[in-house]
This record gives C-alpha cells, structure tokens and sequence, in this order.
C-alpha cells in the first residue's frame, strides 16, 4: 500500500514549516516515517501512519535517533509525552503533525519547568543580588499594554488568521509594541507567522515604513504595500497565522490582507464607502 494524498501533503507541508528533514518517509510505502522535534533536535521518533490516516492517528513506535547530548532515558520520557499530546490532540480526519510538534515542545517545557525531564544542563545560579534588579528591568521594558485594535478571525482550510493595529509615533514604540504582545501572549508567540508593518510620519517631512515576513516570504512587503494603496499613517499592522495542516498557496496573501484591512477598517483607520454614496457616484 503506497502513501496517500494526506500524508504526503502533510510531509511537504511540515518540511516547507521546519527543516527539510523534519518529517521522513522511511520505508517504501511511505507510511512508516522518522519525526525530528524540532524543540529537541537530538531526538528522532519513529512513526507508523495508517493507511487512511487522518481518518486515523499514526503510532508512536518508539525513537529512531537519540543524540549523545541527550541525558539517559530523556529519548524514553519523549515518547512517552508525545504519545500523551498525541491522544489529546488528535480528532478524526484532520492532519495532526503540526499541532503535535507545537503542543510537544510546550509539554517538554513544562515537564523541565517541574523538575520530571532534564534536556539541558543546569545554568550557573544567579545571585539574588543581579537577579532582581533584571526581572524588574524586563518588567518596566514591557511597558503598558498597547492599544491594539483585532480584527475578526478568519478561517481557511483549518489555518487561522487575525489582523491587529495600533497608533504608533515612531519606530521604537512599533518595536516595543510587538515585544510586549510576543511576551505576555502566549498562544500569538505560538503561531506560525506574525508578520508586521507600519508607515509612521515623522517630524520634518520625514516618514518611516517597514514590514518583517517574519517566514512567510513576502507578506510583510503585501501589508505594507496594501496600507500605501489605503494612504494609512502612524499605525502598525500585526497579521498572526496559526498553520492549519494544509498548504493555501498563493491564497494565504489574499487572507493575510484581508486580515489587515479588515482590522484597519476597524480601527478606523480607513473608512468603508457607504452603498448609498457608491450609487449616488460619491467617491
């Protein structure tokens, strides 16, 4: 039985996302694959995927490759974790891979924040002398919380997107802006793209105007172009994508700037023509 449809969009799909050699076909049906964990590298666990997968999970066979940097029984408690996200995670007929290397990497933290795995050395300890006066300077780096304006959720083919803006004055704060939402919100941190840009005016005729892919090549570039064609200034845009398990192509760009705009339009920042001025040939 050779590898179906599903399967094989899910490997390109999950390779396109990580390292190309996150998700392998080992054998020649396709069906049996090698999972590298892209939070523990030195670690490769050994996948059985049915026949009509995803309308069933795969098996978690044990490790393919465990590292030498990698404590004695580390490769064991990995799996046993991945199979506990596994059964939690997985719903019939949807792609689970990607949800399963998120929700695995946040479970091997919190079980080395709790002491029950350790894949890393113990850093040297801090003194209490430097290690208050760093966490209160985090916590005043932080700032207040922006002022963003979100947009509604949009949905394609189990990929999420949701557009942000906020008034900004410069560079700086457009920087600080985004810090501060990567830093106290978990599950935007989490996603697979947050791609920004702003168009800020500054004193003196000068103007700023940037954007970050932020690994979704070129949808930086597409929001900002889209807020010039919208005349918008001193805003910043943040679109957040959460990967759904399926490839949109081209399509995410039209999704991704409807996201914008729609927050935009929100925010106020640009006001939709009303039907009866359209008729009426106002403009």
């Amino acid at each position: 039985m050779s590898i179906n449809d599903a399967l094989s969009d899910e490997i390109t799909s999950i390779n396109s996302i990580y390292e190309p050699d996150t998700l392998v076909s080992l054998a020649e049906n396709g069906l049996l694959c090698s999972l590298r964990l892209p939070s523990l590298p030195s670690v490769t666990l050994r996948l059985d995927f049915p026949t009509n997968y995803p309308d069933a999970p795969p098996s978690i066979l044990g490790t393919q490759t465990v590292g030498d940097d990698v404590h004695k029984g580390v490769g064991n408690q990995v799996v046993d974790i991945t199979r506990s996200v596994l059964s939690e995670i997985y719903r019939p007929g949807e792609a689970c891979i990607f949800d399963l290397l998120e929700e695995v990497k946040e479970a091997l933290e919190k079980a080395e924040e709790q002491g029950h795995l350790q894949l890393h050395d113990e850093p040297p300890a801090a003194s209490t002398v430097d290690s208050a006066p760093q966490s209160q300077t985090r916590q005043i780096d932080l700032g207040p919380e922006p002022p963003w304006i979100i947009g509604p959720v949009l949905t394609e083919k189990k990929s999420v997107f949701v557009g942000r803006v906020a008034h900004v004055s410069s560079p700086a704060q457009a920087k600080s802006y985004l810090a501060h939402l990567l830093a106290t919100d978990k599950k935007v941190a989490k996603a697979t793209h947050n791609m920004t840009a702003w168009r800020i005016r500054g004193p003196n005729d000068t103007s700023y105007q940037d954007c970050d892919d932020d690994g979704e090549t070129a949808a930086g570039g597409r929001v900002l172009h889209l807020m010039q064609l919208m005349g918008v200034w001193d805003v910043m845009v943040v679109v957040t994508r959460w990967y759904g398990g399926v490839l949109l192509g081209p399509d995410r760009f039209r999704i991704i700037n409807t996201a914008a705009r729609e927050a935009l339009v929100l925010g106020g920042w640009c006001k939709e023509e009303k039907k009866e001025d359209v008729k009426k040939g106002k403009k």
